[in-house]
């Protein structure tokens, strides 16, 4: 089993306290949102007179950037910019900035290049794999055939009577079939990016048929995309992992082009891999050792935004396994 803490849980009358950081972060995603249906030189003049959604974008980036600095520079030794030595006892404290150092080779500290790598991985990664989680929770909550099935899937790959089983047998992670299935399942229904844009270069030819013009700016519904019935079938808006299963009882792999929750081709997303390292971890660790029923009249539908979150969240009654 893996350890559960009570205690950590707040109790119905706790109040989370609001972090400045998060909720800047929620206010650069809206203005994003705002960007993509206003015309560019509207925007780009609200930024330069730091007014409306543009003004909010501004001092979102300042506490974005202050957390950032502050989080670099606890890590390092800002006198000398250099790593600060990590003795064998520090080893727990190693973290993705001082392995991105240490890897790199880096021997002066570049806090610029540090701040936006750090930027590009919790914008890639923050709010997509939570997102894509709620949904998948949500709909296999709903579709108790799908949970036992996964629940057989771990206990047939993991010896969870042994301490910390799960990060001890993780390479078993690439076994769990119908986990994958589920998953890939729920971000083809739920895409944590529900919708992209293009820009053309140059004039170009669609498959269509239809000639586009240079700067030309193409938008494509990857929510849309996903419950289309020429590209999935007449069950496209069903919830079935059988789909990503082949006969021999291996994960079937779809084109990217078809399912293109991590984008496509040259631009497929580079954490394709760990998001679902991720998701599959946290999935088995909740699904284990809880069960989730869905608050009854709660209403589950998307919110409009660059993320497709749930508009109202998710309200679960949860209840300890006994496995």
């Amino acid at each position: 089993m893996l350890a559960f803490d009570p205690n950590c849980l707040p109790n119905k009358f706790t109040e989370f306290q609001e972090v400045a950081f998060e909720k800047a972060f929620n206010k650069m995603e809206d203005a994003i949102l705002y960007r993509h249906f206003v015309p560019r030189s509207l925007w780009k003049l609200q930024k330069w007179l730091r007014i409306g959604s543009e003004k909010h974008s501004i001092v979102s980036q300042q506490i974005i950037d202050k957390f950032l600095h502050e989080c670099i520079s606890s890590n390092f030794d800002e006198q000398h910019s250099r790593v600060i030595n990590c003795t064998q006892e520090d080893e727990p404290n190693i973290n993705m900035l001082k392995a991105l150092v240490e890897e790199s080779g880096m021997e002066q500290i570049d806090y610029k290049f540090l701040r936006d790598t750090a930027i590009n991985l919790l914008t890639a990664g923050r709010n997509t794999i939570s997102a894509g989680l709620s949904w998948f929770f949500w709909l296999v909550s709903t579709h108790p055939k799908v949970e036992i099935k996964i629940l057989e899937e771990i206990r047939a790959n993991f010896n969870a009577n042994e301490e910390n089983w799960l990060i001890s047998e993780v390479k078993n992670l690439n076994k769990l079939v119908y986990l994958h299935g589920a998953i890939c399942e729920a971000l083809r229904l739920f895409p944590p990016v529900p919708f992209e844009h293009k820009c053309a270069i140059k004039s170009d030819i669609l498959p269509s048929g239809d000639c586009i013009g240079p700067n030309t700016m193409i938008y494509y519904s990857l929510y849309s995309m996903g419950r289309m019935e020429q590209i999935w079938g007449k069950d496209c808006l069903e919830f079935k992992p059988e789909k990503w299963i082949s006969e021999k009882r291996s994960n079937i792999q779809i084109p990217s082009y078809k399912f293109i929750a991590f984008n496509a081709g040259p631009r497929s997303c580079l954490g394709k891999n760990l998001s679902f390292i991720q998701m599959k971890i946290v999935a088995i660790a909740l699904l284990w050792n809880f069960h989730f029923q869905v608050v009854e009249g709660h209403s589950v539908c998307p919110s409009v935004s660059v993320i497709l979150h749930m508009k109202h969240g998710l309200k679960v009654h949860v209840t300890k396994r006994s496995n």
